[in-house]
């Protein structure tokens, strides 16, 4: 499997990086190859560059702070046999995204920004409508690439999934843990909204469509009442985060995967 895989990440934040996704013992101790973008305008054109790059079937693109539990491959292993058995020509995969059919969290994954796991796992691999972006794992055969229209770092596993579909492709979420060390999420900002735009314009034939932070919608309202509520929690929110300082075995340990 090792020989298989490459990751491929943006980086803005080399201390993060270091701290968190290159510690992995998959990347740190098994040689896995990691391709960085740095500067990138986008997510999309990061990701495409990582593609263009890289000659590994499977592509893996994760956030800077993304920390892989020891053994992670071999859970990646058994995940894609689990679903090729289901969907031979599968596309994507990913450890946490939101279900085709009653829009529920799947998978399961500690987010340091709440203290907590997060998600229902998939014991078995589960048809998504859009991914959380910390993990997308692509089939390179797939012939699936990321749309250099989409601006920013937001929304880009939603839109890369419906892509998926509408190509008659299977996006899946799987029994993949991960550690997202990730800081506190004080509101949504403009390059949210760019996003959100662009999405809900692209696909508006599929809306509505619901992504693991709130519902895409025709009317569009969703986003201020997001933020609204958002406003109103934000105290709460920031007492529930935790310290991404802390070395990401730890959680890791904590939640009983390595």
């Amino acid at each position: 499997m090792i020989g298989d895989i490459c990751v491929v990440v943006a980086s803005n934040d080399e201390a993060c990086l270091q701290r968190n996704l290159m510690a992995s013992e998959m990347i740190a101790g098994q040689g896995v190859p990691v391709h960085v973008e740095r500067g990138a305008p986008s997510a999309s054109i990061a990701y495409n560059r990582g593609l263009d790059a890289t000659t590994a079937p499977i592509v893996i693109f994760a956030h800077q702070d993304v920390y892989f539990p020891r053994g992670w491959e071999v859970r990646l292993a058994a995940a894609i046999a689990a679903v090729e058995a289901r969907d031979p020509d599968w596309a994507l995969m990913a450890p946490f995204g939101m279900a085709e059919a009653g829009a529920a969290y799947r998978g399961d994954v500690w987010t340091t920004s709440l203290s907590r796991r997060v998600g229902e796992p998939a014991t078995t691999p589960v048809m998504a409508q859009s991914f959380d972006e910390l993990v997308i794992i692509l089939r390179r055969a797939s012939g699936l690439r990321f749309d250099e229209g989409l601006p920013l770092y937001h929304l880009y596993g939603t839109d890369i999934v419906q892509t998926a579909r509408a190509a008659g492709k299977g996006a899946w979420v799987a029994d993949l843990p991960v550690v997202h060390n990730d800081g506190f999420h004080d509101k949504l900002r403009a390059d949210f909204t760019a996003g959100y735009n662009y999405v809900r314009a692209k696909w508006r034939a599929r809306l509505p469509l619901r992504t693991s932070v709130l519902w895409i919608t025709r009317h569009g309202l969703s986003l201020p009442i997001h933020r609204l509520r958002g406003a109103r929690s934000i105290e709460k929110r920031r007492a529930m985060a935790g310290d991404t300082g802390v070395d990401p075995r730890i959680y890791a340990a904590k939640c009983g995967w390595e």
